[in-house]
């Protein structure tokens, strides 16, 4: 039996799915498939649980996954969708007996500073425990290796628009969102895979995420044993979506869990 997993606690694109407002077929399904939160993932290890990315519904998705903390935290970027749950990592300092590790770029760090601001006055030390979230921050280098509770995570370069985001390796498995070009220098990072996870919004191209061809094209090139697709917006009804793709390749769910 495998000691480490990787799940998905949320799929769904900045907007979520159902997307507010809207009565499309995707929005409305009974499918619990197409209900989507916005997007991040659970790595466990036998030396405890890593984060990547905290979402506006982060306390909603770690109840639901019957998760009651984290032991480290990585950024894939500093979008909304991608941080606005920080606030969320609060009460978990406590059961940690100190700051909650996070690591992210400089440029990232800088960005949860200024939104993030009153967590980080010099006040803050004077404060009960579990008034400000308590966060310590670890620099990630592209393309240099760390360890984060154990595991190897090798950051990935991707390219989100006119943005810099990283994708992250654990061993044969990568996860790579928010993304819609992957530079020349990342393709070798991402040989030998065993399973794939990469962006893939919709059927429509889009600046700055893969659309679906797009998104299949990159997994035939890299030759997975297995892909998986997120950040997927309302255009992707789940059944039938994954009737159509090629051999190996689906879209993931939340609460999707797999061993490696």
């Amino acid at each position: 039996m495998t000691s480490r997993t990787f799940t998905f606690l949320g799929t769904g694109t900045s907007t979520g799915v159902p997307m507010l407002g809207c009565e499309c077929s995707v929005c409305t399904s009974s499918d619990p498939r197409n209900q989507r939160y916005r997007c991040a993932v659970l790595v466990t290890t036998p030396q405890g649980t890593i984060l990547i990315d905290t979402p506006p519904e982060l306390r909603l998705q770690l109840l639901r996954a019957k998760v009651g903390f984290v032991n480290a935290v990585l950024f894939t970027h500093f979008h909304a969708d991608h941080v606005m749950g920080l606030d969320d990592l609060r009460p978990m300092p406590r059961y940690l007996g100190g700051a909650v590790p996070l690591y992210c770029t400089t440029e990232v760090e800088r960005k949860i500073r200024s939104a993030f601001s009153y967590a980080f006055s010099q006040d803050v030390e004077s404060l009960p425990a579990g008034y400000l979230p308590k966060l310590k921050f670890n620099s990630i280098v592209e393309e240099v290796p760390f360890k984060a509770m154990g595991q190897t995570v090798m950051p990935i370069p991707l390219i989100h628009a006119q943005f810099n985001v990283l994708g992250f390796r654990f061993d044969d498995v990568a996860y790579c969102t928010d993304c819609n070009k992957i530079p020349k220098e990342s393709w070798r990072l991402l040989e030998g895979l065993r399973i794939l996870v990469l962006d893939a919004l919709r059927y429509k191209p889009h600046p700055g995420h893969f659309c679906l061809e797009e998104a299949v094209e990159v997994v035939e090139r890299l030759r997975p044993e297995k892909a998986y697709f997120t950040h997927m917006s309302h255009d992707l009804d789940h059944a039938e979506t994954n009737r159509k793709l090629p051999t190996g390749m689906e879209l993931a769910y939340d609460g999707l869990s797999f061993g490696f």
